[in-house]
This record gives structure tokens, C-alpha cells and sequence, in this order.
């Protein structure tokens, strides 16, 4: 994976060290990779990290899922299984060539019709799946808004609607797939439930903090422990604003008349799901690099959650301490992060939580020798086109300018104009997001 504007970037060492770990740091989160460093076939053995599977001991092998890696991680499996693999259907918004499963569209970060109608025909795979069935469950991150089968008495609309006004809510991914997944026919358990009394395998790409199963994708093969009154204190806590059908379902299942989503417990389990590859698999492999050029490398966290243009203050804290007194790490140093930041919209611009992040960094830096990158490893940062944005002391000449872009959620088109946008296209991975701090 190659940063598509890297000449424009790479405005010194420190710069381009920034840019190695970030590309690195994505290569080693992609699908091919991890699926080869994870999964082997000998003879009629598949191994999945420690677990093994007899191919024998089933008619036929399926791959069903969903997310924005997920035909990616399809096509690492065809390549693995070959003719061992009976076909299957996954749902994506970054479609690859496919010869045995079928790679169908959705859209991300808010369903459509696409959306709707791949995954009917996903739900329609699972329910022809039976106990001599292996199903290799390909969940990814963005699954939750590509996989789309909304409950009954909730149109498309009714969903989209409810999607927006949660993701402008500055509500947390926790909280925002509790009530997608009391709204789905296919989150929170409800695929793997369809695919019973088949084999899951959940094979799964993490793009959330912590690695919560129920929440990766909306957790379509393991139990969920969040319930319809726990969607309708989501609403009542962020004021979110949803059509009457959405509230008046949620109201109808907190009342006992939806069922529940399979809780724990019950007939699914946690078994057979594998995290192949999240968030500290990119942080790994960008300290490698910053080791190999003689930069002494710090993990921060892999759990970074929270506002994002307070993440990118306090990134800026963590490198004034440094230049002031070597701690927590002695310059020249590299400080890497990552994690879920998330951006509450109160203006009408166009941006994403990793360009917030680094645009509050910028504005706040002057006089401060240091490089910020700050990157969804998606390639796309708050359904914009860029990736991101790499920053130094020069970025902002004018404060109060830049905080008036982030003021109106507007840090897109400010950071191009000064040429700081990092655009990398499609990457075919989702494991959360990468700051790479260089402090030379």
C-alpha cells in the first residue's frame, strides 16, 4: 500500500518516517496477509490459529459476511481453499474479484438499497446452510451499515434516518450498535442463528477498541448482551431525533413483544471466533519501523476513544512532555496510537475524526518540532476521500482560523489547501485508526 500523494508529503526525514510506519502499519492489517499467517489447509485439516476443523467431517464449505474488508478477506480464502470451497456471500462496499463467492455491494457509513438486497440474499445463504455446513464467517469492521435487513415495520428510510443522527450524535460505537442491532434481522447474533444448526467460523478483522465481539460489525455470529431498553437509553441520552417507526419497534421489543437478540447463554458462543487481525497489528508493525531507523518507539494506547480534536490536544501534550523533559519517551522518538476517536457535528463541513485530530494538533503546535499523522486504516476518514492528514508546526500560520474550520466541522478543505491531506484510495483493510507521532 503506497500513500497516493507521498511526494507532496514527504517533506523531510521526519515526515517520511511518519508515512513508513503508516504504510506499513496498513499492509500489516490486510487481509491476504493475516489470512496467510493464520489460517492453513493440509489435506483435510484446517488449522484457524490453534483451532483445527476436519473438511471431512462436512458436505460443503461456505464463506458468509460482511464489512469492507470482507471480499478481501473472500478472496484470501478461495485462494487457501480452492475447489475445497463450495461458495458463499459476503456484502462490501469494496468489491474484488470473486470466482466461487459472490462479492455483493453495499453501501457504508449509511445503508441503501444495495445494502438491503445484498444481504436478503446473504440471509437467504445462511438459511439454506445445514449441520453438514461449514460456514467461515468473514466479519470486518463497517459491517454494522453494510449488513442492512431492518426489522420489521422499519423501512430503509426509517434506518438511514436513525444511522445519520447516531453518527452525528457523538454517541460511542457501543452505543450506536446497540440500537442498530435491535433494528436488524441480521445483527447481534441473528446471522448465525439463520445459518443454525451449521459449523460458524468466525474469522474476524477488528475495528473496534478492545476488540468487543457483539460490537465488530454488530456482532452477526456472537451472542449479544444489549437489549431493546438499553437502544431506547442510547436515544434518550444523546436527544437523538428518529422516525416513529424506529422508536415505537425498540418500544415494542422492550415491552416483550420483539424478541431479543440471542443473548449468552444461549445456543451460540464465542468458540469458534478468531481475531485475525485489529488495531495493535498495525501499532506492531509501525514500531518495527520506527525501531529499524534508530527512533526510539513508544505504544501509547490501542484503545484511544473519545472526541477527536481532544485526542489531537492530547497527543500534543504527550509530545511537549517529551521535548521537556525525555519522558514518557527521550526524542528522537516515535509515539504511536490508535483506537476509535469520534466527532459530535454541530457544523455543516465536510471532515472526518482523524483530520480533526490532527488539525487541533496543528493549531495548537507552534514552535513545537514534531510530525503528527493521524489515518483511518480504511483509506477513508469520515466517508471523505482522504485517508487523513500528516502535520508539523508550519501547518496553521493562523489559529484562530483553523479553530473556526473545526468549529464548523470543516477541517477537510482547510487541510487541503495547505496540502496536508494523506490520501491512500481503498486500502481493503478496517482495523481502527493510526497516529504516528515522529519527535526527531
Amino acid at each position: 500500500m503506497t500513500v497516493e500523494n507521498r511526494a507532496a508529503l514527504g517533506r523531510s526525514a521526519a515526515h517520511a518516517l511518519a508515512l513508513d510506519c503508516v504504510e506499513v502499519g496498513i499492509d500489516a492489517a490486510r487481509p491476504g496477509r493475516v489470512v496467510r499467517d493464520a489460517v492453513s489447509l493440509e489435506g483435510d485439516t484446517l488449522r484457524v490459529e490453534d483451532a483445527t476443523y476436519d473438511l471431512g467431517a462436512y458436505d460443503e464449505v461456505r464463506v458468509l459476511g460482511g464489512g469492507k474488508a470482507a471480499g478481501h478477506v473472500a478472496a484470501a480464502l478461495e485462494a487457501l481453499l480452492g475447489d475445497r470451497l463450495d461458495g458463499g456471500v459476503v456484502v462490501t462496499d469494496d468489491p474484488v474479484e470473486t470466482d466461487r463467492v459472490d462479492a455483493l455491494p453495499g453501501n457504508h457509513p449509511v445503508p441503501d438499497e444495495h445494502s438491503v438486497a445484498s444481504t436478503r440474499t446473504l440471509l437467504d445463504a445462511a438459511d439454506a446452510a445445514d449441520e453438514g455446513t461449514l460456514v467461515l464467517a468473514a466479519i470486518t469492521g463497517g459491517g454494522s451499515a453494510l449488513l442492512a435487513a431492518p426489522a420489521p415495520g422499519v423501512s430503509l428510510p426509517d434506518l438511514r434516518a436513525t444511522t445519520d443522527a447516531l453518527l452525528d450524535s457523538g454517541a460511542s460505537i457501543h452505543e450506536v450498535n446497540a440500537v442498530r442491532k435491535h433494528l436488524s434481522a441480521v445483527k447481534g447474533g441473528r446471522l448465525a442463528r439463520r445459518a443454525a444448526p451449521a459449523t460458524v467460523v468466525s474469522l474476524v478483522l477488528s475495528d473496534v477498541v478492545g476488540d468487543d465481539l457483539d460490537v465488530i460489525a454488530s456482532g452477526p455470529t456472537v451472542p449479544d448482551d444489549s437489549t431493546y431498553d438499553d437502544a431506547l437509553r442510547v436515544l434518550e441520552r444523546y436527544d437523538v431525533a428518529v422516525p416513529d417507526a424506529v422508536r415505537e419497534n425498540l418500544a415494542r421489543g422492550a415491552a416483550g413483544d420483539e424478541p431479543e437478540t440471542p443473548g449468552s447463554g444461549g445456543a451460540l458462543s464465542t468458540d469458534h471466533v478468531h481475531v485475525l487481525a485489529n488495531g495493535y497489528t498495525a501499532l506492531a508493525a509501525a514500531r518495527a519501523v520506527a525501531s529499524g531507523r534508530g527512533f526510539a518507539p513508544l505504544v501509547l494506547t490501542s484503545r484511544l476513544r473519545g472526541e477527536a480534536r481532544e485526542a489531537g490536544l492530547t497527543t500534543l501534550a504527550v509530545a511537549e512532555e517529551a521535548r521537556a523533559t525525555g519522558d514518557p519517551v527521550e526524542p528522537p522518538a516515535v509515539v504511536l496510537s490508535g483506537g476509535e476517536t469520534t466527532v459530535t457535528v454541530r457544523g455543516d463541513g465536510t471532515g472526518g475524526p482523524n483530520q480533526e485530530c490532527a488539525l487541533r494538533f496543528a493549531a495548537e503546535c507552534e514552535g513545537l518540532e514534531a510530525v503528527f499523522a493521524a489515518v483511518d486504516t480504511d483509506g477513508r476518514d469520515g466517508g471523505t476521500d482522504a485517508a487523513g492528514a500528516l502535520v508539523d508546526d508550519g501547518t496553521v500560520a493562523d489559529r484562530d482560523a483553523a479553530l473556526a474550520a473545526l468549529d464548523d466541522n470543516d477541517a477537510t478543505p482547510f487541510l487541503a489547501d495547505r496540502d496536508a491531506l494523506v490520501t491512500t484510495g481503498r486500502t481493503g483493510t478496517n482495523v481502527n485508526d493510526l497516529h504516528v507521532l515522529v519527535l526527531a
